[in-house]
């Protein structure tokens, strides 16, 4: 798998945002980043967790080391916390969210270089790290902030992102197919996700400085890159596992993260810019690490 051929397109649309996101001003993009966070990447989830049915063997086995690899992510995140000197401030919440966050569309790319079943296994993976992933970043998102208790868990509850991806969990488990009048709407608003949060992600990197990345997020680039594909590759050889599971885990642990970080981070309070940056600099960084991940799970269904 070439991963910069699979992710030029997607640069070329960050790079378009970015030449004109002057034309838009500020508050305009607000807008369309609310567009993005109630309905447009909502409908994406959706679709990544439901279009494929899930079973629940399946999902009680492979569904818990995934859970168990976001989980890592979520407290290495937290254990470097030390190397950011902002506190508990939304923006250092909005870059660490990138430590155990992955993007969905290039996961179920890289999964062609397995065997066909390995796109079963990784619905099956995205369907429970999705709400999970979201759960663990709204709860740092709204750490710290002016609200009660019951107030943050109304807050995580009534999150768009992890109400769409549960839903669709709710459906793959069901096996039930959305009926194709409303299978066709919902994949409209999926298919438009992608391009506008990209072009959102170009313009709120304008006049920005993207190289280099400093210590903190560095760190935290090196976490969901290095260190929780490094840890499946770790049990692998201490186990002797092989297969299309541990192939197919490995490529998820090592997806770069989701391009709609900023997003959620603008959301509650962040900066986006701050944050399309990390987003950046892990994608570009994941250019070369993942397709040596690519390769190495390649080998556990040889």
């Amino acid at each position: 798998m070439n991963s910069l051929h699979v992710l030029l397109p997607d640069f070329a649309v960050i790079a378009l945002g970015a030449l004109v996101g002057k034309k838009i001003s500020d508050d305009g993009w607000r807008y369309i980043d609310w567009l993005c966070y109630y309905l447009l990447y909502p409908a994406l989830l959706f679709n990544a967790a439901s279009q494929r049915p899930i079973e629940l063997d399946s999902l009680l086995v492979i569904g818990l080391l995934a859970a168990l690899l976001v989980s890592v992510g979520f407290v290495l995140a937290l254990s470097v916390g030390s190397l950011s000197g902002e506190g508990g401030s939304p923006n250092k919440a909005g870059i660490s969210q990138n430590a155990w966050r992955f993007n969905t569309a290039l996961g179920f790319v890289a999964i062609t270089a397995l065997p066909s079943e390995a796109s079963a296994i990784l619905a099956i993976v995205v369907g429970v790290a999705i709400p999970l992933a979201n759960l663990y970043a709204v709860f740092g998102l709204t750490r710290g902030q002016s609200h009660s208790r019951m107030a943050q868990l109304g807050e995580i509850a009534m999150n768009p992102f992890l109400l769409a991806s549960l839903v669709g969990v709710v459906v793959g488990l069901t096996g039930q197919t959305v009926p194709a009048s409303a299978s066709a709407f919902i994949g409209r608003l999926a298919d438009a996700a992608i391009p506008v949060v990209l072009l959102s992600l170009g313009a709120a990197l304008r006049q920005s400085r993207i190289w280099p990345p400093d210590r903190y997020s560095l760190a935290i680039s090196a976490i969901k890159l290095l260190a929780l594909p490094g840890l499946v590759s770790l049990v692998v050889l201490i186990t002797g596992a092989r297969g299309i599971v541990p192939a197919t885990l490995l490529i998820f642990a090592a997806l770069p993260t989701a391009s709609a970080a900023h997003v959620l981070a603008a959301r509650y309070g962040a900066d986006r810019s701050r944050v399309a940056i990390v987003v950046m600099q892990s994608t570009a960084l994941g250019l070369l690490t993942l397709p040596v991940w690519t390769a190495l799970a390649a080998r556990l269904v040889e």
